[in-house]
């Protein structure tokens, strides 16, 4: 159901004007990870739009959110119309652009029940309600850039993966294009909705799918491991414990553990750290170094060793997630028995 309105979504877009005929989809989170742990109701499909060169300029320090310029006359000219008054590439004003056709043509789908709903402050989706007889489905539908140019200098320390997934691997991941994601920066001095963060999707999507040191890892005949059930358990943890403490929670979301796995993962490379039977043992090592972030508020972005995703700001949530997570542990998880 999602694949046919997406597509029908697409075929739309791609057909109004210049702007988005390029346009290509790619599932991205969890459901494409195969590491989503309640009903598949919740999709996040990035629409990627290849631009040839940009210029990238941080606009902070945490080296993830950037102010967009063309380098001399852009081949996309048709982009022209989404700068701000800089010359700087405004993700508000090709949200709206986009947002404007998807309302357009979701009042042409006929055969379920499909809204678009008010957009979040700061959020880079356009999310879809799909209205099933069985359940609601959301839909984020992220606009992406993809920019084939080197990875800027804030993720040269980043992805430390030689270890584990190895150095050629790592050299083949950093020469994939650049994603970035219309996404508002919060710290931004002035709120103008024009900043883009990098997205690494794309990577994370393709280290989840070949995880193991050993190229057969998990395959129907190699030997299996337990990292992806160490991930969704606690991925759980944390959904559950959001549903029941939203307020407190808000500020924690599952990119945190998914950050957290990526780390553990580079910090015990071997397939036998995560031996299958060894279950327990390895998720208490997870979850522990988990722990450790949330104690001391730093969880470094995996690809941008300097963006610090448990800022401060974040402590009051960090500490409160953390004594949950103990309450859990000392009790034995009576919220898995649930």
């Amino acid at each position: 159901l999602v694949n046919r309105v997406v597509s029908q979504l697409i075929q739309a877009i791609r057909s109004k004007d210049g702007t988005f005929n390029s346009i290509e989809r790619l599932g991205a989170g969890s459901y494409y990870e195969r590491v989503k742990t309640s009903e598949p109701n919740e999709f996040d499909i990035m629409l990627v739009m290849p631009v040839s060169r940009l210029q990238l300029d941080e606009s902070d320090d945490t080296g993830a959110y950037y102010y967009l310029t063309f380098k001399r006359n852009p081949k996309e000219k048709n982009l022209l119309e989404f700068l701000d008054e800089d010359g700087k590439l405004s993700a508000f004003k090709m949200l709206e652009a986009l947002r404007k056709i998807i309302k357009q043509e979701v009042k042409n789908i006929k055969y379920v029940e499909v809204t678009v709903k008010r957009k979040k402050a700061g959020s880079p989706a356009i999310t879809l309600e799909i209205k099933h007889p069985t359940t609601e489905i959301s839909v984020d539908i992220i606009l992406t850039l993809e920019v084939q140019q080197s990875w800027p200098p804030s993720t040269q320390d980043g992805l430390k993966i030689e270890q584990w997934l190895g150095t050629k691997v790592r050299r083949d991941f950093r020469n994939k294009s650049i994603y970035l994601v219309a996404k508002q920066n919060k710290d931004e001095k002035v709120l103008r909705g024009n900043t883009w963060r990098l997205s690494f999707s794309h990577i994370e999507k393709a280290m989840m799918n070949n995880h193991g040191k050993s190229k057969t890892c998990c395959e129907s005949d190699g030997p299996k491991c337990c990292r992806k059930a160490c991930l969704k358990l606690l991925k759980y943890l944390l959904e559950r414990l959001k549903m029941r403490h939203t307020k407190e929670l808000e500020k924690i979301c599952s990119y945190h553990v998914k950050t957290a796995f990526f780390h553990s993962c580079a910090m015990w490379p071997n397939d036998t750290d995560w031996h299958l039977g060894d279950l327990d043992h390895c998720f208490q090592k997870y979850l522990s170094y988990f722990l450790d972030c949330l104690q001391k508020s730093e969880l470094p972005h995996f690809f941008i060793p300097k963006y610090n995703l448990l800022s401060r700001q974040n402590k009051a949530s960090s500490n409160f997630l953390s004594r949950e997570i103990n309450k859990q542990l000392n009790n034995r998880f009576p919220i898995f028995q649930e």
